[in-house]
Parts: structure tokens; sequence; C-alpha cells
């Protein structure tokens, strides 16, 4: 099985939802962790909005990227252009590095439904990614 890291900066949203996802796409082939260079918890938004596409998120936890200084990861994927510029050197890994800066819904300010649709916005194109590098790497 290959190991997969989703990095981002607060471990809160983006790489929560990627992680959502490839547990979806890659359970069989691949164990999935996800972590940020801080942590931030999880989002309440991110779970609300995977919850939508039957994807229960409410389980994880908000994860920091030296609790897995043990893995060897085959791929380290970064969702932010943050988490790529201060990802620390991982020793023990010869991952491939891949990067997508995903767009950020936890930052919009404004109303309800402007909110959801952020959110929406932001898993669409993380499942749609997703969805393309498992087809692609498995």
């Amino acid at each position: 099985m290959k190991n997969i890291l989703v990095l981002c900066t607060g471990n809160s949203c983006r790489s929560q939802m990627a992680h959502g996802y490839l547990n979806q796409f890659a359970a069989n082939v691949a164990n999935i962790y996800s972590a940020g260079i801080e942590t931030h918890g999880i989002n309440s938004g991110a779970i609300a909005i995977m919850k939508e596409d039957s994807i229960d998120i409410s389980h994880h936890t908000s994860s920091h990227i030296d609790d897995y200084s043990f893995i060897d990861f085959d791929f380290i994927i970064t969702v932010c252009d943050h988490a790529k510029e201060n990802c620390p050197f991982i020793a023990n890994s010869s991952a491939v590095r891949l990067h997508n800066d995903f767009y950020d819904p936890s930052k919009l300010i404004g109303t309800e439904q402007e909110k959801h649709a952020a959110f929406l916005k932001s898993r669409t194109e993380i499942k749609d990614y997703m969805k393309a590098f498992v087809k692609e790497h498995f």
C-alpha cells in the first residue's frame, strides 16, 4: 500500500476535504494521512459540505506534520501555496510532491449562502483533482 500525505497550513479545511475524497477513491490501495504545518482544528463548514456529498469527516483530527515523521510517504500533496512554501524537509521520505493551490473557503466573509457557495466551489475543485490523481497514479 502507498502512503499519501495531504498537507495544508492548518489541517482544518482543504486538506481535510482531500483526505475524505482520497479515503473514498483510494482506500483499497493507499493509506491516507492529512496534516498541517500548524493545527487549527476541523472547520465546521468543511464537515458540512462533505456531508452533503455523503462523506463524513467529523471524526478527523487536525494533525501536525511532525505527528507523521516516522512514515515514509510515496506522495505528498500540498493543497495551498503557504504549505508548499513552508513544508519542512521530511527526512525519511522520497515522496513525489504534487501541488495545487485550492480556493480557501474559510477566508470568505459573507452571508451563509455565499459561504456555502465558497465551500462548494472548493469541494468541487478538490474532488475533481483527487479523482484525477487516483486515476493517474493507481
